[in-house]
């Protein structure tokens, strides 16, 4: 996701080190089970954090079904049919410069203060 400016990916499989370095737009979501990404994302433009959000949950749900859909991808089946579990195993990460152009927070946080 280096120098990413828009699209969403996802990601299933591991990331390289200094992840979304310079991504000033879009969206990613990584499959973290192993809690790896901490130590290889670049925190300097984005923020990250566990999907939160149903609104995003479900986005992400659609994404890897199309995914397994096209592809007839074995691990990605797999992830989807234990999706309530899995789906924890997800990090959102989005450019901070992004965060007030969304039209759904990222987060339940964010929910809490626009509400306030």
């Amino acid at each position: 996701c280096e120098y990413m400016t828009g699209g969403t990916t996802v990601f299933l499989g591991d990331v390289g080190d200094n992840f979304a370095a310079g991504m000033t737009g879009g969206m990613a979501f990584v499959f973290d089970p192993d809690s790896k990404l901490e130590n290889l994302i670049n925190p300097n433009s984005v923020t990250y954090n566990k999907v939160e959000t149903d609104y995003w949950k479900s986005y992400l749900k659609n994404l890897v079904e199309q995914h397994a859909k096209f592809t007839k991808s074995k691990y990605s089946q797999k992830i989807l049919y234990e999706w309530d579990v899995n789906v924890n195993h997800f990090v959102q990460v989005c450019p901070l410069e992004m965060l007030d152009k969304l039209d759904n927070p990222i987060s339940n946080k964010s929910l809490k203060q626009k509400a306030s």
